[in-house]
């Protein structure tokens, strides 16, 4: 039976899946939540890291770059405490007890401390779908969170299935064609 549970999130397509099981999971054990997004370089839509090399060469250049990547992190930021709180609104509305956290890191090694100095007893959480060289050169978070985890982890794929909706439009608009 599941108590805590870590919800790893970010905001890619697979987060709404993700937050969605981790409630289902909690609703059927009654257990609390922790929603965690991971700031970091390697997330989708993270700002690009301005190079400092020239910046002896062309000082008010590199104090630009340095502001507009400011502007872009702190909106990153903003977007990812967004995020959160709409999840969190959604299952404290499911009478969930659910709290949240935004924490700047390498992501797979935030996860998994976070999940120990939690108490987590599951971590669910996405995955990008990489294999390979991808994965051989990029790592993979859920590869490294599945074998550092002080815990079971549940990984969620993206599923490719079309929405009702989508098939709804789709079908009426093929019967409209005249």
């Amino acid at each position: 039976m599941f108590k805590k549970i870590l919800v790893a999130l970010d905001r890619s397509e697979v987060g709404q899946q993700v937050f969605d099981e981790a409630l289902g999971l909690a609703k059927l054990t009654q257990a609390s939540l922790m929603l965690l997004h991971v700031l970091s370089p390697e997330e989708e839509g993270s700002p690009y890291v301005p190079m400092l090399s020239n910046m002896d060469y062309y000082p008010g250049l590199s104090s630009q770059s340095f502001e507009l990547y400011q502007k872009q992190w702190d909106t990153f930021k903003n977007l990812g405490i967004q995020m959160l709180q709409s999840f969190c609104a959604q299952a404290n509305t499911a009478g969930i007890t659910t709290e949240f956290t935004q924490n700047v890191g390498n992501p797979g090694r935030v996860v998994c401390d976070l999940a120990h100095s939690y108490g987590a007893d599951l971590i669910v959480m996405g995955r990008r779908g990489r294999s390979g060289l991808m994965e051989l050169f990029l790592g993979s978070v859920s590869n490294y969170v599945l074998h550092h985890a002080p815990c079971s982890v549940h990984i969620v794929h993206l599923s490719v299935t079309p929405k009702v909706d989508e098939v709804v439009k789709e079908t009426t608009s093929a019967f409209s064609i005249n």
